[in-house]
């Protein structure tokens, strides 16, 4: 039987697809195999390098400071009583015992005077009650009253003389008369102010540490106060405190400095370098740097492995050749191009740095 030229089309399009269907079950193995082969191909992520030995460095604690007096006391009068004079100007430079205020003597003076004259008449009761126990006209026991009674004279002489030296409000130390708060005519009671005194030398210069720098730092170690007019102030380390600052969980520090003639003033803005023996430190450039996953800063270095580790780091000192660092442990082969395109555990091509 003769087929037809459609049937004939029909069978040769049949036959195509079959032919289509299986070389598509035999050859699909090869294409993934193929594919596979070139994954394997792929390369490796490129990164540079520098090999960065471990060094030992003198390390510092870098902290924001401002500068404050030694001392500063309140001078509050003894007495009561009405401001005569004021002789010492406000931001002058005073000794120790300077007159700041003056009170009015009033009665003071009599009552001294007073006090006197009966010292005198009890000095003469004394001598006569003496001389007359040596002949027997009086007996111990009243040569021992004259002495109780002029005794008292003494005292009463000494009260009165303290009484007249309050009148006059003295600077405790040498310093700054840095504010009056009396002027003439004002009346004060005892414990009312005259004016403040600070004491500028030595300055102090005071910072907040860390909880994580504090620990470092011991009383006598030498510091660096830099302030913003780029005067540098040397000193001490006077005092770390025990007990954090409850907001801010830092400690206060304190560096004594000279600071001859007064010339700084208190509460300045500085920049404070407090030297806190040495350690292990590594120099990178400052390119280097990068943020983790946690926003943590620090370095990614190569292992041996070829693997990229991450390490975070603290900045020691910046300098025209990079950034001292501490955190990595002996050589390290830290990446300096291409380390915010790899992540940690990844396998790595490594060209060193140009």
């Amino acid at each position: 039987m003769r087929l037809k030229s459609q049937h004939i089309f029909i069978l040769a399009v049949i036959g195509v697809l079959m032919i289509y269907f299986v070389g598509s079950l035999i050859f699909r193995p090869l294409n993934h195999g193929g594919e596979r082969a070139e994954a394997k191909a792929d390369p490796l992520p490129t990164v540079q390098t520098r090999v960065t030995p471990e060094t030992t460095r003198p390390v510092q604690v870098l902290m924001r400071g401002r500068t404050e007096a030694a001392r500063a006391v309140v001078v509050r009068s003894e007495t009561a009583g009405v401001v005569a004079a004021t002789p010492t100007p406000e931001g002058s430079l005073v000794r120790e015992g300077q007159v700041l205020c003056r009170l009015s003597v009033d009665a003071r003076q009599a009552s001294l005077d007073q006090a006197r004259a009966q010292q005198k008449s009890r000095q003469l009761q004394r001598e006569a009650a003496a001389q007359l126990a040596e002949k027997g006209f009086r007996s111990p026991t009243q040569v021992l009253e004259a002495q109780a009674n002029l005794d008292a004279a003494n005292a009463s002489v000494r009260a009165a003389e303290i009484a007249l030296g309050q009148v006059n409000i003295r600077a405790p130390f040498a310093g700054v008369f840095d504010r009056r708060d009396a002027e003439i005519g004002t009346y004060l009671s005892p414990g009312q102010p005259c004016g403040t005194m600070i004491e500028l030398n030595p300055l102090i210069v005071v910072g907040d540490a860390p909880e994580t720098q504090a620990v470092k730092l011991q009383v006598g170690a030498p510091a660096q106060a830099r302030l913003v007019s780029g005067q540098v102030l040397t000193g001490k380390i006077r005092y770390v405190a025990r007990d954090a600052d409850p907001q801010t969980r830092t400690y206060r520090v304190e560096v004594a400095v000279a600071n001859p003639g007064n010339a700084v003033r208190s509460g300045l803005s500085a920049e404070l370098r407090v030297s806190a023996g040495a350690g292990a430190a590594h120099l990178v450039p400052v390119s280097a740097l990068v943020l983790n996953a946690d926003g943590r800063q620090g370095l990614r270095y190569v292992q041996p492995d070829g693997r990229v580790a991450f390490t975070p780091v603290t900045v020691l000192e910046e300098t025209a050749e990079g950034i001292w660092v501490s955190g990595l442990t002996g050589q390290a082969n830290v990446i300096t191009v291409g380390q915010s395109f790899v992540a940690d555990g990844q396998k790595v091509r490594v060209t060193a740095a140009r």
